[in-house]
């Protein structure tokens, strides 16, 4: 890679989280530390606002913007076989918002590029949830970022019926059916929902905090050490 790509992409990386260690930013770029801290001056002296030191993170201060990206040929690819994989298994407003921003992204392309994307022959098969899983995604999808309680009625592989009350985490899916993740109030514990097998669902005006074993995280970290 040529320096001054790696030094945009050093740029990219930065702006793109809260904190960036070297040794993260290192292995990204596949330099040693001692490159990202000589290209980490460089650019603070070139008067990009990075914030930050050897051994603790960096991070670039709010405001500073780059011209609009321009994609290699291979990214944009990447780009329509995301969108083609994952358009129809989204909830109707998230699917027409990745149609619409790639849409947005091709017109800006040099012609050869967007040819040669548009020409990807990848496609997946059109098996997308029925409209009510589509409409309970949207909801939750709310749910989560407000993060606001749920009450919901669930009927499980079993036929049996329970009420729940729920902190709603994050929706994943597993190529045929979609779950949501929560912590369990009623059973005070981590739970997966089929989301095809929600009945009614209530978003409630309470609000949650993560609590200490009861996170995204803490599941996340459940899920790989069973997987260990």
């Amino acid at each position: 890679m040529r320096r001054a790509d790696r030094l945009f992409a050093l740029v990219q990386l930065i702006r793109g989280r809260r904190l960036s260690t070297a040794a993260w930013l290192a292995q990204r770029l596949e330099v040693s530390l001692r490159t990202v801290y000589r290209d980490v001056a460089d650019l603070q002296h070139q008067g990009v606002p990075i914030d930050g030191e050897a051994g603790v993170g960096y991070r670039m201060r709010a405001g500073f913007d780059l011209p609009p990206l321009m994609f290699s040929t291979d990214e944009a690819r990447a780009l329509v076989a995301a969108v083609r994989l994952a358009q129809p298994r989204l909830d109707a407003e998230l699917g027409a918002a990745a149609d619409t921003a790639l849409s947005k992204i091709l017109g800006v392309l040099p012609a050869a590029t967007r040819a040669a994307a548009e020409a990807l022959a990848l496609y997946a098969p059109d098996l997308a949830p029925d409209d009510g899983t589509r409409a309970r995604l949207t909801v939750l999808r709310g749910a989560i970022e407000g993060r606001h309680l749920l009450r919901l009625a669930y009927r499980d592989l079993k036929e049996v019926d329970s009420q729940r009350t729920v902190r709603p985490l994050g929706c994943f899916f597993w190529g045929e059916v979609w779950t949501l993740a929560a912590w369990c109030e009623t059973r005070q514990d981590f739970r997966s929902f089929r989301v095809d097998r929600i009945g009614e669902l209530t978003v409630m005006a309470e609000r949650f905090r993560d609590e200490p074993g009861r996170s995204l995280a803490d599941l996340q970290r459940r899920y790989a050490a069973d997987a260990a």
